[in-house]
Order: C-alpha cells, then sequence, then structure tokens
C-alpha cells in the first residue's frame, strides 16, 4: 500500500481497529483513547469530532492540537519498520500512533490517569520510549 492510500484512510476506519487491538488484549478504549490523546493533544471532545467529521489520518494529523513534544522518543518496530528511522513526518506519526497501541495491547506499558506513561519491566530510558509529559 502506497503512503498517499495510507494517508487518505479515514481516520474513523481505523479508529475501530485500534480500540479491538487493544481490547483484545484485556485493555481498554479508554486507555486507547489516553495513548491517542498523549500523542496527538486532542481532548476527549476533540477526538470524537476527529472520528465524526471521518477525517482522513492526513487530516486526523494535521489538525491535531500539539503532537507530544516527547513523541520523538518512541522507538522500536512496527510494520516491519523501525519508527525511529521513518523520513516521512506523517507516516512517522501513524507509526507512533499503532506502535503506542501496540504497545499498550501488549501489556508493555501502563496508563495513568495523568497521562503519563510507564513501561512495566525495564528502565524507561533504555528504551527510548515514554517519559513523564
Amino acid at each position: 500500500m502506497t503512503n498517499e492510500r495510507v494517508y487518505k484512510m479515514a481516520f474513523s476506519k481505523v479508529y475501530p481497529l485500534l480500540i479491538q487491538k487493544a481490547e483484545r488484549k484485556g485493555r481498554t478504549k479508554s486507555e486507547a483513547d489516553t495513548v491517542i490523546c498523549w500523542l496527538t493533544g486532542y481532548d476527549d471532545s476533540g477526538l470524537q469530532a476527529q472520528i465524526m467529521k471521518s477525517n482522513d489520518y492526513e487530516t486526523f494529523f494535521s489538525e491535531a492540537p500539539q503532537i507530544n513534544p516527547n513523541a520523538d522518543k518512541i522507538s522500536g518496530v512496527i510494520c516491519g519498520y523501525r519508527v525511529e528511522e521513518i523520513h516521512d513526518p506523517l507516516m512517522q506519526k501513524i507509526r507512533w500512533l499503532d506502535k503506542l497501541v501496540d504497545e499498550l495491547a501488549k501489556g508493555k506499558m501502563k496508563v495513568f490517569t495523568d497521562i503519563r506513561f510507564q513501561f512495566c519491566g525495564g528502565n524507561n530510558q533504555d528504551k527510548g520510549f515514554f517519559l513523564n509529559q
């Protein structure tokens, strides 16, 4: 699939898949929403508005209030690509989102109500993944 096709995918179609990924592993919609909001800066109502508008990925990220300044610390492999080595800024954001939900689903992070993330096991700095916001 070309990048352009991915960019034009409706976020409202992808969102349920992200939630399903988390819920299949015993995580909650609320936890997945928290991860999405952490990355994008949307609040719950802003996230729901984006879903209702059926915006594509490109618009979803371009209208994001603020990409979290710690997002560049996300590392690892998703869909065969190291997220920290992706040069296309939009594709990197899309892969960051997928990586965050994947790590949540795998139980490798805990989500706290004040939107801090912590890896289960290992040193946060060694993973280069989540630091307190």
